[in-house]
C-alpha cells in the first residue's frame, strides 16, 4: 500500500539530527512527521534510501527489473545507470530495451545516453551511436544525462564528434558523466572545463584531489573487480559534499550479498561521521542527477530504508514511493516477463585457430591485477611447441583469446599473467566494451570447448575442465539472463567456485576477464583486432 505510519528514529541528514518520530505517508508522500522526543536506542533508524550513483546494470547479468529485486533488499532505492554495454551490442534498440524493462518496476533507474559506442575504433562492436544518434536519445524524457565520456583524449583534443555530444547535453541542461583514469593536473582541469562533472575511475588519492579541485564529483567505487574504497574513503572527512558511492560493475553473487549499504557500514566503521557518510550515499546523487526521491521531509516521496542502527546498517525494510519493496532480506517486487534481443554471428573455432607462431625469444604479456581494471605490460617466454607459443600454467602464462561475435573472423590471441589457472579455461560474452567473446585458458582443448559452448549458445559464461563444460546462458544480448535474479546469482557463484577449483586466484575471475578487452584502460589489452597499448592508444606487436 502507499499509505501507512511508522514510529522510528528519523535521521535528518541535512539537519544532522536524529529524533524519535511518528511518520505518516499517504499516496506515496509523507503527510506528517510528529516529533516524539530524543532518539530511542530501542527503535530502528529511518533513513532516506541509498543510491548507486553509477552502475552498468548489464554487468549484474540481470535485466533492470531483476537488478531492482535484488538491490531493494539492501536499502537501495534508485540507481544511475549507463546502458553502454547493451548499446555496444544493439545500439539505440538496446537502450530502449533497458528503458522499457525498467518501466515495469517501481524502482527508479535514471539511464544515460551512452557517449562512446563504440568505445574505440580499434575493436568490432555491434553498433555506432554518433552525435546525431546521441542527441536523439537525449531528447527522450526517460534519459537523464550523457553517460560516461570515456574518450578523454578526444575531449582534450577537441574532437568534433565528442564536442558535439557534449554540446547536445549542455543544450538540454543535462549533466555529463566522466571516465578518465589517471588524468591529473592541467589535463584534469581541461577535462572538467568541457562540462564533465563526475569521475568514478580515480585509483589514487592524489588523482581524486586533482579532480575535486577541478570542480568534479568523485565517485568512490567498489565493484566486483575494481575496488577503490580502501584508497579513497579518507576523502569523506574533507569532501563529503562532492562524493558519491557507486558499484560500476557488480556481478549477481556480490549484489545478492550487499550493495551501497555495505559501503556505508564500512565508512562508519572506518571512523567517518555518519551524517557525512549518509550525505554521500543518499543525498548527493539526488542533488546532482535531480532524482525524484525524498529526503524524509513532509511532502517528499516516501523513499526510505529502515535499519537496525547506524553501525551495521542491517536493512529491515525498504519503501519505494510509499510501497513496501523489501522486508527482512526478502524482495517484494514481482518478476516480469523478459524479451531476449541479441546479435550473434560468431563462428566455432578449430584447433588450428589457436596457433600463435613463436617468433623471437619473448613476447608482450598482459599482467592482470586483482581488484583493478588497469593492467601492466611485461615480457615473458611462454612454452614452445611445434613452433608455436603454448600456455605455460606452471609460470602462470595463459592464452588469452578474443573472438568477434558480430561476424565470422579468426580470433585474436595473446598471453596473460595473473589468473593463476592450473588447468581448464574460462570464457565469457561479457567483454567490455564491445562484448566479443573473451576467454583465458591453461589448456588449448578446454579453451576451444569453452569458446565453442558460447558460440553455440549465442552468449553466456562457461568453465571448461578436462573435456567437460558448464555454461550459464545469457540470452539477452549475450549480456543478461532472462531468469530470476537469485537463481542467476547462485549459478554464477557456482561457476566462480569452479574457476577457483582450476587454481584461479582472483576474487572475481569472470569480471576481471571481461576487462581484458577494455582498451580505454591502460596499459595493455586485447581486442578482436589485436593487442592494444592503452597508453599510446595504438595496436602493439606481440614481440
Amino acid at each position: 500500500m502507499s499509505a501507512g505510519r511508522i514510529e522510528a528514529n528519523r535521521v535528518d541528514i541535512t539537519a544532522r539530527s536524529i529524533e524519535r518520530v511518528a511518520l505518516a505517508w499517504r499516496d506515496g508522500r509523507i503527510a506528517a512527521i510528529e516529533r516524539l522526543g530524543p532518539a530511542d536506542p530501542a527503535l530502528p533508524c529511518l533513513l532516506p534510501g541509498f543510491v548507486d550513483a553509477h552502475v552498468h546494470i548489464e554487468s549484474s547479468l540481470l535485466v533492470p527489473s531483476e537488478f531492482a529485486r535484488l538491490a531493494v533488499r539492501h536499502g537501495t532505492v534508485a540507481a544511475v545507470s549507463d546502458p553502454h554495454e547493451i548499446a555496444n551490442v544493439l545500439g539505440a534498440e538496446g537502450v530502449r530495451f533497458m528503458l522499457d524493462n525498467a518501466a515495469r518496476t517501481p524502482f527508479p533507474i535514471l539511464f544515460g545516453a551512452p557517449s562512446c559506442v563504440p568505445a574505440t575504433p580499434f575493436e568490432t562492436a555491434g553498433a555506432t551511436l554518433d552525435a546525431a544518434a546521441v542527441a536523439r536519445l537525449l531528447d527522450d524524457p526517460r534519459i537523464g544525462y550523457l553517460a560516461e565520456m570515456m574518450n578523454f583524449p578526444g575531449v582534450l583534443a577537441d574532437d568534433p564528434e565528442v564536442t558535439a555530444k557534449l554540446a547536445a547535453a549542455r543544450a538540454r541542461g543535462l549533466p555529463v558523466d566522466g571516465h578518465a583514469p589517471g588524468l591529473r593536473g592541467a589535463a584534469a582541469r581541461r577535462y572538467a572545463a568541457a562540462g564533465i562533472a563526475t569521475d568514478h575511475e580515480c585509483f589514487t588519492l592524489e588523482e581524486a584531489e586533482d579532480k575535486l579541485a577541478a570542480g568534479m564529483y568523485v565517485l568512490i567505487r567498489e565493484g566486483s573487480a575494481a575496488r577503490n574504497f580502501d584508497t579513497l574513503h579518507p576523502l569523506i572527512d574533507r569532501h563529503a559534499e562532492r562524493l558519491m558511492f557507486c558499484s560500476d560493475d557488480k556481478h549477481p553473487d556480490d549484489l545478492a550479498r550487499g550493495h551501497i549499504d555495505r559501503l556505508v557500514a564500512r565508512a562508519v566503521a572506518a571512523g567517518h561521521d555518519p551524517f557525512a557518510v549518509l550525505r554521500v550515499a543518499c543525498l548527493n546523487p539526488i542533488d546532482h542527477y535531480r532524482l525524484p526521491l525524498g529526503r524524509l521531509q513532509v511532502g517528499d516521496s516516501f523513499d526510505a530504508v529502515l535499519v537496525d542502527d547506524l553501525v551495521d546498517f542491517r536493512v529491515r525494510k525498504t519503501w519505494l514511493r510509499g510501497v513496501l519493496a523489501a522486508e527482512d532480506g526478502r524482495t517484494l517486487l514481482p518478476s516480469v516477463p523478459v524479451d531476449t534481443p541479441n546479435r550473434w554471428q560468431a563462428r566455432p573455432l578449430a584447433p588450428e585457430d589457436l596457433r600463435m607462431p613463436a617468433a623471437g625469444e619473448r613476447i608482450r604479456v598482459i599482467a592482470a591485477q586483482d581488484g583493478e581494471l588497469v593492467t601492466r605490460e611485461i615480457f615473458a617466454s611462454p612454452r614452445r611447441e611445434d613452433g608455436c607459443w603454448r600456455p605455460d600454467p606452471a609460470r602462470d602464462l595463459l592464452m588469452l583469446l578474443v573472438l568477434n561475435r558480430y561476424r565470422a573472423a579468426p580470433p585474436a590471441l595473446a598471453f596473460v599473467r595473473g589468473f593463476g589457472l592450473a588447468r581448464g579455461a574460462l570464457a565469457s560474452s561479457v567483454a567490455h566494451d564491445s562484448h566479443n567473446i573473451v576467454a583465458v585458458g591453461a589448456d588449448p582443448a578446454d579453451l576451444l570447448l569453452a569458446v565453442n559452448a558460447l558460440v553455440a549458445g549465442a552468449g553466456g559464461i562457461a568453465v571448461a575442465d578436462g573435456g567437460r563444460v558448464d555454461h550459464l546462458p545469457l540470452p539477452v544480448a549475450g549480456l543478461m539472463s532472462d531468469a530470476d535474479g537469485d537463481r542467476v546469482a547462485a549459478r554464477y557463484a557456482e561457476l566462480n567456485a569452479q574457476a577457483r577449483n582450476l587454481g584461479g586466484t582472483l576474487r572475481a575471475p569472470f569480471m576481471t576477464l571481461s576487462f581484458m578487452a577494455l582498451l580505454v584502460i591502460p596499459e595493455l589489452k586485447l581486442s578482436d583486432q589485436g593487442l592494444f597499448d592503452g597508453r599510446s592508444f595504438r595496436f602493439a606487436t606481440a614481440a
